[in-house]
């Protein structure tokens, strides 16, 4: 910018050559120059009042507009927008076969701190401590003042905790919708179930994720949005499955027993009509694994899948149906029962002296060991060993539970002559019921292979052909032998015909061969009606003792018999089996007239 001097030297000159005063030159151009800057100033205030009044009418303008779109919009609780993928808190409920709900969900709450926001974080520790026995208040107090900005006060909580909490009235205290797993019956099918636990978790949800049983199993199909909310169906009935725990749960404390499982199964299409393995936990509120000691005696551990055993004179309808599905034997063919049966130095005895010969039929009946010990040496191990195999009792259970796969069945490392001789009566291989159970299956209900499952199904399984019809018929009567004229006479059942077979196992000592002298594996495996098998039981009692007729008893015919006896007669109707009871007829009764 040009600045005009206040003395300019050309007009000075002239004013002075005029007589007049300089001076007045130099004010007049002082006042010129003052009333230019007075007008540029003004122009810039002006243009910055413009400027800050347009922009003040735009703000006023933009908070009008969202005032408006708030008020004729649906009020709802606002939600942190997060990156990652979103939680997802739905989860598909479970039903038993007839539709009945084993598992669903529940809207509850979930209680958080905001502690910046806290006005008495001591009073609000102790008081959630009151509310929440489990929280230690001291431990509350020190995370409120560790300046952490967000504590976890409980993941869920009842209506009432939700009331007493906010009673509290600290603003500090917030709640969080979340959905939780919520199993209305109780502690019934927990083994199958298994629970549910939270796994990413978020203030407005949590995802609900299977930690054990079908929870773990199906979860990816109980979590998918694709399903549209179908539930899944398992194959067990409710009622049969609260019926067998209770008859189990009696009959385990009756016959003193540290622990008892039970499985029921159709022997055509495979369904587990009821599992049972005690003792068992609410899986509402699923226990701890154990850190130490056996896990086996954990409530977790599941006895039916997770548990191999020894099991005793159960194994012996194998070897009698392999031997006469290869024609070595039939159900009249006597066998040689003379004992002890030596091999080098290891005998072989009877539980009690049968005399020099026993049928085929009767070693089964009278459960000889040397009976069965003598027919496995006919079949010999390079055939016993395929035939357990293809009955599926040398492999991990193939049902749908999350545990099944580590319950391994041990085998001998080198299949001997003593133990092809073993096995044939349940001493030296380590299997699960579930397989018991499907390997009964299979012998009974025609000969074909049938794999457990615990999913509904609409038709029988045609598996591969195990032995023939004529076998497993022959088989089924053996074992309804045993139940009318031998082990398992208090197993017999009015009106459903029912057959099994006994196994006492002696248990194996925890470290170090051998077994004990007092301790034992109870297990009854049974099938019913026998003229047209149905269901297979399996009833095991693991250390059972009961004192009767003045002595310790703790074989299978004393102790699993009489509590699978029970179940059957407790269960058979609401499978909806009619007994069918036998009418005696008029024998020796002479009509006469007057």
């Amino acid at each position: 910018m040009i600045r005009t001097p206040l003395r300019p030297l050309a007009r000075i000159l002239k004013a002075r050559a005029n007589g007049e005063n300089p001076a007045a030159i130099e004010a007049e151009n002082l006042r010129l120059r003052h009333e230019a800057m007075r007008d540029r100033a003004r122009t810039r205030a002006e243009g910055r009042l413009l400027v800050m009044g347009v922009l003040f009418f735009c703000a006023f303008l933009v908070v009008g507009l969202r005032m408006g779109a708030l008020a004729s919009s649906v009020p709802e609780e606002p939600r942190t927008a997060v990156n990652g993928n979103p939680i997802i808190g739905q989860r598909a409920d479970i039903v038993d076969r007839n539709g009945r709900i084993l598992a669903t969900n529940l809207a509850t709450y979930s209680v958080y701190a905001q502690v910046p926001d806290m006005v008495d974080p001591a009073r609000a520790a102790i008081e959630l401590a009151a509310i929440f026995p489990d929280l230690d208040g001291e431990t509350l107090l020190k995370d409120f003042t560790s300046g952490r900005r967000f504590v976890w006060v409980r993941r869920q909580v009842s209506p009432e905790q939700m009331q007493a909490v906010h009673d509290i009235g600290d603003p500090g205290l917030l709640f969080g919708p979340r959905e939780m797993r919520l199993y209305p019956n109780g502690s019934v099918a927990a083994h199958i179930l298994g629970g549910a636990s939270y796994g990413r978790e978020g203030v407005h949800s949590a995802e609900v994720i299977g930690v054990a049983g079908v929870e773990r199993t199906f979860d990816e199909f109980l979590r998918d949005p694709a399903n549209e909310g179908a539930p899944l169906e398992l194959s067990i009935d409710l009622t049969v499955q609260a019926a067998s725990e209770r008859v189990l749960q009696g009959g385990m404390m009756l016959m003193n027993a540290k622990g008892a499982t039970s499985v029921l199964m159709d022997v055509r299409t495979g369904e587990v009509i009821s599992l049972v393995s005690l003792p068992d936990f609410d899986p509402n509120n699923r226990p701890r694994v154990l850190l130490e000691g056996n896990q086996s005696d954990s409530p977790l551990f599941n006895r039916a899948v997770q548990g191999v055993y020894e099991l005793g004179s159960v194994f012996k309808i194998f070897a009698i149906a392999q031997a006469l599905e290869l024609d070595l034997i039939d159900p009249a063919t006597m066998i040689d029962t003379r004992g002890p049966l030596r091999w080098g130095r290891f005998s072989i005895r009877d539980f009690s002296n049968y005399g020099a010969q026993l049928s085929a039929t009767d070693v089964i009946v009278k459960s000889s060991n040397i009976g069965t010990a003598r027919i496995a040496m006919m079949v010999g191990g390079e055939r016993q060993e395929p035939f357990l195999r293809s009955l599926g009792l040398m492999d991990a259970t193939p049902l749908e539970l999350s545990e099944a796969r580590t319950g391994r069945p041990l085998t001998p490392p080198n299949w001997s002559e003593l133990s092809t001789m073993t096995i044939s009566y349940g001493h030296g291989l380590s299997t699960s019921p579930m397989n018991l159970a499907a390997a009964y299956s299979t012998i009974v209900n025609g000969g074909t292979l049938v794999r457990p499952t615990l999913l509904r199904q609409d038709r029988p399984q045609i598996g591969p052909r195990v032995i023939s019809e004529s076998v497993s018929r022959q088989a089924v009567d053996m074992l309804r032998g045993v139940v009318t004229r031998g082990t398992a006479s208090f197993g017999d059942v009015a009106g459903y015909q029912v057959g099994g077979k006994t196994g006492t196992a002696d248990k194996p000592l925890e470290r170090g061969g051998g077994y004990y002298d007092d301790k034992v594996i109870a297990t009854f495996a049974s099938v019913f009606p026998a003229a047209d098998p149905q269901y297979v039981l399996i009833v095991m009692l693991d250390e059972p003792s009961i004192d009767a007729l003045g002595e310790t008893r703790r074989t299978a015919g004393w102790t699993a018999v009489p509590v699978a006896a029970e179940m059957i007669r407790r269960v058979a109707p609401l499978l909806g089996m009619r007994p069918d009871v036998e009418t005696a007829s008029p024998v020796g009764v002479t009509l006469t007239a007057n």
